[in-house]
């Protein structure tokens, strides 16, 4: 049986050829040479990197497929960062943290799981296929959690906060779920067992 035929497919995903950009708060500029990339909130100590010490690793890699919320995906990315729970795990969360929040360059942030945020193939890439990230997919950095849908994979990375308890991010205040599993198909929030639909998303 050809590999594809076998390939399992999460519900409600298509197999699109290449990515769909998306920029909603817009498309920030980046002082590469200013930029840090802080781990900060309910942690035993800040760290704060530059973009050459990301670049200079040891770097992992990641091949996983990339999966959108709104439905599309694409086969075989391959990634390539830091580990993001060697980032954590170096500012020591204190004990109670169970979620992080991402903020990016632009004012945009999102919540994951701190388990997630752990998990071995979950970092903070600087590669995509071989070549720097481009401005549309994120320079200079942005996580990459194959479990979670892509809005948890915040473009132009700048923080990694620590929390103790959940917080909702930009999609997440519109309905988004607190979460978002690809298997799982957490797409929204649930409330009473119906799905809350976000009115940008129909």
């Amino acid at each position: 049986m050809p590999e594809e035929a076998q390939k399992e497919v999460p519900p409600g995903q298509r197999y699109v050829k290449r990515f769909i950009y998306y920029a909603c708060l817009g498309v920030p500029d980046v002082d590469v040479q200013g930029y840090r990339l802080r781990v900060f909130g309910n942690v035993g100590r800040e760290v704060s990197l530059p973009y050459e010490k990301l670049l200079s690793g040891p770097l992992s890699t990641v091949e996983k497929d990339f999966h959108c919320v709104t439905g599309w995906s694409v086969a075989g990315t391959r990634w390539e960062g830091v580990r993001l729970g060697e980032l954590i795990g170096e500012a020591a969360p204190l004990p109670g943290s169970e979620w992080v929040m991402f903020h990016s360059l632009d004012g945009y942030t999102t919540p994951v799981p701190l388990r997630d945020a752990l998990a071995p193939d979950s970092i903070v890439a600087v590669r995509l296929n071989g070549a720097p990230l481009s401005r549309e997919m994120g320079y200079p950095a942005r996580p990459i959690i194959p479990a979670l849908y892509g809005w948890k994979s915040a473009k132009w990375l700048a923080g990694v906060e620590v929390l103790e308890g959940y917080r909702d991010g930009f999609w997440e205040e519109r309905g988004y779920n607190e979460v978002g599993n690809v298997w799982k198909e957490e797409r929204f929030k649930e409330w009473g067992g119906h799905l809350r639909r976000s009115p940008i998303s129909g």
